[in-house]
């Protein structure tokens, strides 16, 4: 069986007035993710997981942020795209293993909504995604949020 090992990770700083979407679902928060198109960190993630699995450019190099096309784009737009480009080298995703490092907004009350629209976005079932949330433990500042992927791609052929 051949398969492919892929780690995204992504970071956003927090930005007042901004709405918050992690996965592709909206949260209520004060707060949302700095970027240039939604700032869905966990979406980030997920897609530079997929796209080095396949051994592809990254989502900066293929979604500059200098390009005005991508200004407030949703991230499932980059997501959707590094599908493609696994569906069409003949993969699948088997497992996807995601962490969500931050104080706030707690991401439990969160995390069955999330692995929903996860499961559907990469046409998976919810027992193939995990989705963790972990707090700095006063580690460092709290400006942002940080998120780590790890993607299993099974080939079909």
């Amino acid at each position: 069986m051949n398969f492919k090992v892929g780690l995204g990770f992504d970071a956003h700083l927090f930005e007042e007035g901004k709405p918050l979407k992690l996965g592709g679902v909206l949260i209520d928060s004060p707060v949302g993710l700095k970027g240039h198109s939604d700032g869905d960190a966990l979406l980030h993630a997920i897609t530079d997981a997929i796209l080095g699995a396949l051994g592809e450019q990254d989502i900066g190099e293929i979604f500059s942020d200098r390009d005005p096309r991508w200004k407030d784009a949703d991230s499932q737009v980059f997501l959707k795209e590094a599908l493609r480009r696994m569906e069409e080298k003949g993969y699948r995703i088997a497992n996807l293993d995601c962490v969500v490092v931050a104080d706030q907004p707690k991401i439990s009350p969160h995390k069955e909504a999330i692995r929903k629209r996860l499961a559907e976005l990469l046409r998976v079932p919810v027992e193939a995604l995990s989705l963790k949330g972990k707090t700095r433990e006063g580690l460092c500042k709290e400006e942002g949020l940080a998120c780590f992927c790890t993607v299993l791609l099974i080939h079909e052929g």
